[in-house]
């Protein structure tokens, strides 16, 4: 689907718009705040053909990000106070930059975070980032939608819960995960179906007592990430004619508390390609910064991003029903 026929379709809902929602609740407009993190979609090349992938990544992908791009990057943040760089895909190991831009952040003393579907890891092109990320204390964020092996298999593909099980035994050999480490694991739960994730504590114990039991796996916190009704998560909901059901779950389930902490307000979500956006979704529907804005990262001004004024659609919705969901979690 097009991604103008994405929003016309995400406009259609017959409940209010996110925009008219945050007017009720005195929330509009709703604003950044200090730019804290930064998050790279390096591209959307991957292993993998998720059916929730709101990036649409997968094998036959060709959008990578440039090693001049990176080194713009990395020229902001030798200068900014940024804390944290969120490296994000596709399969952001199949960037071959990353294996000169991982190191340089680190020499920088941020906060290093890469998203992994964990499979690629097996693979013998990319097992050197399993020593890399170690070596450089990098914080693994990796996709385990469900410990049971259906479950996952069902939402990833056949055999990717064993091989996601390898993936995690390796990286605790390694050191992740261990008492007194520096090295972070983390995993990350997606609903499997159309429904909101339940609490994240109590599933982290979950998975925790289970993943430990019958895998002798260790990881650091589980983050519940709610699906989001775009790309080929939208089409699935189209298919299954459940779109009106998710959206009315959404919707129903807004949270205004959970406004306060939503991703957009300390984070710039930078494309393949250097543009600038809000977060990772509106650069999936290709929504840019408000036109004050610098549009990209070589017009980058800090003091213009501070404070500037989200960008607003009905996905939106995603990101505050419920608990509130961020790709650190459960935010409320």
């Amino acid at each position: 689907m097009k991604t103008k026929d994405e929003i016309k379709c995400l406009n259609s809902i017959k409940s209010p718009s996110f925009t008219k929602t945050l007017k009720d609740h005195n929330n509009f407009p709703l604003r950044s705040r200090k730019v804290e993190i930064f998050q790279m979609n390096v591209g959307n090349l991957c292993n993998m053909t998720c059916s929730h992938c709101h990036v649409e990544a997968g094998p036959d992908k060709t959008d990578n990000m440039t090693r001049e791009t990176f080194e713009t990057c990395l020229e902001l943040l030798k200068v900014s106070d940024v804390e944290t760089v969120d490296l994000t895909g596709g399969a952001p190991e199949m960037n071959p930059n990353l294996l000169w831009f991982i190191p340089e952040v680190s020499k920088l003393n941020k906060r290093v975070i890469v998203r992994s579907n964990l499979t690629i890891l097996l693979v013998p092109k990319y097992s050197l980032y399993l020593d890399l990320f170690s070596e450089n204390n990098v914080e693994v964020v990796a996709s385990l939608p469900c410990y049971l092996e259906d479950n996952t298999d069902l939402q990833r593909g056949k055999n990717v819960f064993k091989k996601s099980i390898e993936a995690l035994q390796e990286l605790n050999k390694r050191g992740y995960a261990k008492k007194g480490s520096l090295k972070t694991l983390n995993l990350v739960h997606n609903p499997v179906g159309t429904h909101l994730p339940p609490k994240q504590q109590k599933l982290e114990t979950d998975y925790k007592a289970i993943l430990k039991t019958q895998y002798n796996v260790e990881f650091n916190s589980l983050f519940c990430i709610t699906n989001m009704p775009i790309k080929r998560y939208l089409d699935y909901l189209i298919q299954e004619n459940k779109m009106d059901k998710y959206m009315s779950t959404l919707v129903s389930n807004f949270n205004p508390s959970a406004v306060e902490n939503v991703m957009c307000r300390n984070t710039i979500s930078i494309g393949y390609d250097g543009a600038l956006y809000d977060c990772d979704f509106n650069q999936m529907l290709e929504l840019p910064l408000e036109k004050s804005c610098p549009q990209h990262v070589n017009d980058f001004s800090f003091e213009q991003l501070d404070s500037r004024e989200i960008i607003l659609q009905n996905h939106c919705y995603g990101c505050t029903a419920g608990a509130g969901s961020s790709c650190q979690g459960e935010i409320n």
